[in-house]
């Protein structure tokens, strides 16, 4: 049996009970409490940052009580270190503070029908990380069961986010075409990627590819189905204008169900308005051009169809879960359209993150807020910082519950479904991985049994470039003793 690489995003929600604490206000400051002993923690952290295995790393190492903030053990807990995507529990806190578990993005088809034309369909954006080709053909259909059945033209308009479309440090690795290096739009579809779906036939012929979504690639090229063996499929993308061409290549075993390429596409600008005019084209609606970008305020005209998008507390799995990067960077740059000024700009957003974290003493002297989603050499954090934030976020009533659901669960879910699984049963380790090729870090909490304060951790190493899965399992370890302390 043939086994292929196929890529899935599985949003387990499980409900939460939570012990009730008082409110607060944004701006209030925590008493000061004093540290608590935890002789075996302070000696399980002290051998964490002795191990020889790290000598030439950098480490911090905060563990405190979330109830109270009372630090446990530390070690290096104001060393400013790249916190890989661990940068992602700033980007969320944030957002469920200033936009609320309860925000929906809306994506919008505006213009004035006449005897079932509309001269102009303005398709208007408004940062919806989770806009899909299924909805964009639901919203078709809306439009047509409203009796358009003729569009001359399509107008994207993009202008709640500013024209930069590639998020702050994405820029060093121009190259990568990987689908979570993908570019930024206030409309944005299937999170700005394009995928290739080939479906072997009989053997000697071309496998059938198609292109989802459609409308935006032109292609060249066949894989052939072939009896047996690896797949060699070949996908050159490179721009063409305002769309993209590709080029593809190799074969397909003609056991294989079908195959699946995902990569980013370059520009987004004009993305889901080819799309939008093919899926229209395809349910008999007649499009007259190509669809083209609003540079200035579009004619006002009333609001045809509307989606909306799942609340943000939902939307915010994909970052905590799943470390989806797209996700976290559309979020983050939203910030900076609802809270600040728009069009949104990445760099505002950076901007009321980093005040938040002020405001309410959960930054430290180093940290720096650059995107929100951790990815490349951006961000600077110390553990003291993350744990003062988990412990923030876990005694503050509007945040707790959305804000630990959203995690990983060791064992069970997202980037933790393969660690813990030993101890999946309580559900009680929920934390945020970060990896990258010389960061690792894993920070979040340990819950315990009723009547006992669960503990907020965050462990993270710089300068472990090929000792990874060594820095890996000792934050392991160290989140694995905190368990055994809760439910001894």
């Amino acid at each position: 049996m043939r086994r292929h690489r196929l890529f899935f995003i599985s949003l387990v929600i499980g409900a939460v009970m939570l012990p009730e604490v008082g409110a607060r206000s944004e701006g209030s400051q925590r008493s000061a409490v004093a540290p608590a002993r935890a002789p075996e923690i302070e000696a399980a952290v002290r051998a964490l940052v002795n191990d020889r295995s790290f000598k030439d790393a950098q480490v911090g190492v905060s563990v405190v009580d979330a109830e109270t903030g009372a630090v446990l053990a530390q070690s290096g807990e104001h060393l400013v270190l790249n916190p890989a995507s661990n940068a992602k529990l700033y980007t969320a806190a944030a957002a469920l503070a200033i936009l609320h578990g309860s925000h929906r993005y809306q994506t919008t088809l505006s213009g004035t029908i006449k005897s079932g034309s509309v001269a102009e369909l303005v398709l208007r954006g408004h940062g919806d990380p989770s806009l899909r080709s299924s909805d964009l053909f639901a919203m078709a259909e809306e439009l047509k069961a409203h009796g358009v059945r003729r569009v001359d033209s399509i107008v994207v308009d993009q202008r709640f986010f500013d024209e930069q479309t590639t998020p702050p440090a994405f820029e060093q690795q121009p190259n990568e075409w990987a689908a979570f290096r993908a570019p930024v739009s206030a409309v944005a579809l299937n999170e700005n990627t394009i995928t290739l779906t080939l479906r072997p036939t009989q053997t000697g012929s071309p496998a059938t590819a198609s292109f989802d979504p459609p409308g935006f690639v032109d292609a060249e090229g066949t894989v052939k189905t072939v009896e047996s063996g690896a797949d060699t499929v070949g996908l050159e993308l490179s721009p063409a204008g305002k769309r993209m061409s590709a080029k593809i290549s190799g074969a397909v075993a003609v056991d294989a169900k079908f195959v699946r390429y995902t990569r980013r596409v370059d520009d987004p600008q004009l993305f889901a308005g080819y799309a939008l005019k093919a899926v229209l084209q395809e349910i008999g609606v007649n499009v007259g051009s190509d669809p083209k970008l609003a540079t200035s305020p579009t004619a006002k005209a009333a609001v045809i169809v509307r989606h909306e998008s799942e609340p943000l507390s939902t939307l915010l799995y994909a970052l905590g879960k799943n470390s989806d990067n797209f996700y976290a960077e559309m979020i983050f740059k939203s910030l900076g359209a609802e809270a600040k000024t728009r069009p949104g700009r990445s760099q505002d957003a950076a901007d009321i993150v980093t005040k938040w974290l002020e405001r309410n003493d959960l930054s430290d002297a180093g940290v720096v807020i650059k995107n929100g989603s951790g990815l490349f050499d951006a961000n600077r954090a110390t553990a003291n910082s993350m744990t003062k934030l988990l412990a923030y976020a876990w005694q503050d009533p509007t945040l707790r519950a959305e804000y630990v659901a959203q995690l990983s669960i060791g064992g069970v879910d997202g980037t933790l479904h393969k660690r813990f699984r030993e101890y999946r049963g309580r559900r009680a380790i929920r934390a945020k991985t970060g990896t990258l090729d010389d960061a690792i870090a894993l920070s979040g909490y340990v819950l315990g049994p009723p009547g006992k304060s669960p503990l907020a951790f965050s462990i993270m190493f710089n300068k472990v470039s090929g000792k990874a899965a060594s820095a890996r399992a000792a934050a392991d370890r160290l989140a694995t003793l905190l368990y055994e302390r809760q439910f001894k």
